[in-house]
């Protein structure tokens, strides 16, 4: 047993270090980092390396958990301020969109299998179940994409994407939850009951959300811990808690992990940076061990026979049923420009939570479940490679994008600030040019509130006075009050490369 243990964790760390690997080749390639771990998932399955791996119900609870930390991470990321001008659009994109979403592909999905693959006698409930799977867009994909390629959009784009992403996924799980339970009861349903249902499961969720998101900052503002590294773990503990008692209250845990972390996320409280950075990480492995998990499941030959019907459904959810469900639900809002909502329209992105929803029909043995699998997993696919690789270039060809403001990142100089300081900081080396006008710090030129706070020369540390005398190849830690502050002493200074 302990050699088992030892080569499954051999196992593990070699997958681990692939995939980060992956992730790094990513920005150079042009190619999501979830694609490649995906792709290495797939690589050590049954049909690469032989890695048997079949445990639907070890998916589907790894999924769970994965999909709770990672919008519980994009709540604790996302600022109120900059949601709120467009909080009514992304609500009404991530309701009425996904429920028309699903209504649209569902229709065509039952015609395309009805052409392609009739004989597998595909009804319309199960396309519209298959449908559903993939109607919300995928905050691990939305949040991980957005967020590595430093994509800086226009017109409050950013933050109604990933409000959208980050809370249309407790629709699309109702959705799969209820058709599941009407195929299986093979019953006419009340669609009353079952949308007051909705309604319940997500009013629910939110309340929920919103009073232990606050419960949980007084709790942080108020226990006394005496490790300091505890404070991280137990905002970990209350994403978990949140999820597990919305689902015991009936309501919809998804949405109510989001809210709590945007709630968490807007507040101060103690070790706040620290414990958002160990968030970071945390959504990222999450994404990691998700998409391995996902990639390990699949069999790669399995997606041959519908590769033709998954192209036929990914062309259609791409370029019909997405498009014409945003301009749909966007009609309202005459302001918001066409190419914002051309753009919004593009990144429909689908990832692992339409294959994590697609492992409930084979949890529970619906009819046709592995080629619902099947189908979710090559659209999946499909989006991430067209979609996913030219977020980048649609934006800019859109005009979209703007230029982002890059500051040199700080690798000499081990510190960082609170959210709340309204500063920014930057690492500079010194150089002959910038000692021309002399060599003391005080010669320096630089704008009203900008500080030189700490001096490394060689291997030692210090803090520096006005007659400090400084020395090329010294590198120095400067604060100040904001970006416009750091690009102005970056010009005083003669520093062109910022990065």
């Amino acid at each position: 047993m302990t050699l088992q243990i030892e080569i499954v964790l051999l196992v593990v760390s070699v997958l681990f270090f692939l995939s980060i690997l992956a992730g790094k080749a990513s920005s150079r390639l042009g190619v999501p980092a979830l694609l490649l771990f995906l792709g290495v998932g797939m690589l050590f399955g049954s049909d690469g390396l032989g890695i048997q791996f079949e445990d639907i119900h070890i998916a589907q609870n790894v999924g769970t958990i994965a999909l709770c930390i990672i919008l519980f991470s994009g709540g604790l990321d996302t600022k109120i301020s900059e949601i709120r001008p467009i909080i009514a659009q992304g609500v009404v994109l991530a309701t009425i969109g996904v429920f028309l979403t699903a209504i649209i592909t569902g229709v065509i999905i039952w015609w395309i299998l009805g052409m392609t693959m009739a004989s597998a006698g595909i009804g319309l409930l199960t396309s519209l179940l298959l449908a559903s799977t993939m109607a919300s867009t995928d905050s691990a994909s939305v949040f991980s994409i957005l967020r590595s390629k430093g994509l800086h959009l226009k017109n409050n784009l950013r933050p109604m994407l990933e409000l959208e992403s980050g809370s249309n996924d407790p629709m699309a799980y109702v959705l799969v939850i209820s058709l599941i339970s009407i195929i299986k009861l093979e019953i006419v349903p009340n669609y009353w009951i079952v949308g007051g249902t909705l309604i319940l499961q997500l009013g629910i969720g939110a309340v929920l959300g919103l009073v232990l998101g606050k419960l949980a900052v007084r709790i942080f503002n108020n226990i006394k811990i005496g490790n300091d590294s505890l404070y991280p773990i137990l905002i970990f503990t209350f994403c978990i808690f949140i999820f597990s008692v919305t689902y015991f209250a009936k309501g919809n845990g998804f949405l109510a992990v989001y809210i709590g972390g945007l709630v968490i996320g807007n507040s101060k409280f103690v070790h706040k940076r620290s414990s958002l950075n160990f968030f970071d990480g945390l959504a990222w492995m999450s994404q990691l061990i998700m998409f391995l998990t996902l990639g390990l499941l699949v069999n790669p030959h399995e997606l041959v026979p519908i590769i033709i019907p998954g192209l036929i459904i990914s062309f259609f959810i791409i370029f019909f049923s997405r498009p014409l469900t945003v301009f749909l639900c966007l009609l309202p809002f005459r302001k918001m420009p066409f190419k914002d909502k051309t753009y919004v329209s593009w990144v429909g992105l689908r990832g692992a939570v339409p294959i994590i929803f697609a492992i409930f029909p084979l949890v529970e043995n619906v009819p046709h479940a592995r080629l619902i699998f099947n189908i979710v997993f090559f659209c999946t696919l499909v989006s991430l490679i067209v979609q996913g690789t030219s977020l980048p270039l649609i934006a800019r060809w859109l005009n979209l994008a703007d230029k982002p403001r890059q500051m040199k990142k700080l690798r000499d100089f081990d510190v960082d600030f609170s959210n709340d300081i309204k500063s920014v900081t930057t690492e500079i080396e010194i150089t002959a040019k910038i000692l021309s006008n002399g060599n003391q710090l005080m010669n320096l030129s630089l704008p009203d509130n900008t500080v030189v706070v700490m001096v490394k020369r060689e291997e030692k540390y210090f803090v520096p006075t006005g007659k400090t005398t400084l020395k090329e190849k010294d590198k120095i830690l400067i604060i100040t009050d904001n970006q416009e502050a750091l690009l102005e002493t970056y010009k005083n200074l003669g520093v062109e490369n910022a990065q």
